[in-house]
């Protein structure tokens, strides 16, 4: 009897040895496939993000600005855009960081975030390969930020489609998610789009990051 009992806290302990390296292992696996590429609730700052914006043309007249807001309760980052667009919708009002990000094995990028104002049409702006600045091409996709509470937008990367100057460019190159080097957000006035933008706009951010 005393020989049994030893025996089934052996294979007890063996169980429990297993079953904690088995939920080990795969909480690892969730967090790798995680990848947060700016987290403004902890220690992420605005510093390295520049303003771009339709000013770089001199008929441009929008502004945009980038800031982390914050209490003892909370910390964010607050994307303010003020969009003055000429006639037929031409203009916008972003922001962008310049870094080097290897996304291999990701497919979609996630934001939580909030909008704020009448219109809340954004978009995120994706330049790979050191191909920042014009005339170079730019990948883009749109989205509707969500009102009233926080909740994640989820951009896969397979729907980064080639821009230039807003319009939507026919090429057969891809999006190289291995070699990004530019990370845009924008408020667009909507040459191109059914729905005009202008005024003032907000979009809070959380946390950016590739699934």
């Amino acid at each position: 009897m005393f020989q049994r009992l030893i025996l089934m806290n052996i294979v007890t302990f063996l169980y429990l040895i297993l079953h904690i390296s088995y939920v080990s292992t795969n909480s690892s696996i969730s967090v790798s496939d995680e990848k947060y590429l700016f987290d403004f609730t902890k220690n992420d700052n605005v510093d390295s993000w520049q303003e771009q914006s339709d000013t770089v043309r001199s008929v441009g007249m929008s502004k945009a600005v980038f800031v982390i807001h914050r209490n003892s309760e909370f910390r964010r980052a607050i994307f303010f855009a003020l969009l003055n667009p000429q006639p037929n919708g031409a203009g916008f009002a972003g922001i962008r960081a310049l870094g080097s990000y290897d996304l291999s094995g990701c497919t979609q990028l996630n934001i939580l975030c909030r909008g704020q104002g009448q219109f809340n049409g954004f978009k995120v702006v994706l330049r790979h390969k050191g191909l920042n600045n014009e005339p170079n091409y730019s990948f883009e996709q749109y989205f509707q930020a969500p009102k009233d509470d926080f909740a994640v937008r989820t951009l896969p990367f397979s729907e980064f489609k080639a821009y230039y100057r807003g319009k939507r460019v026919n090429n057969n190159e891809t999006l190289d998610i291995s070699q990004i080097t530019s990370i845009g957000i924008q408020m667009y006035g909507g040459v191109y789009q059914t729905i005009k933008q202008k005024g003032p706009a907000t979009l809070e951010i959380d946390w950016i990051r590739a699934v």
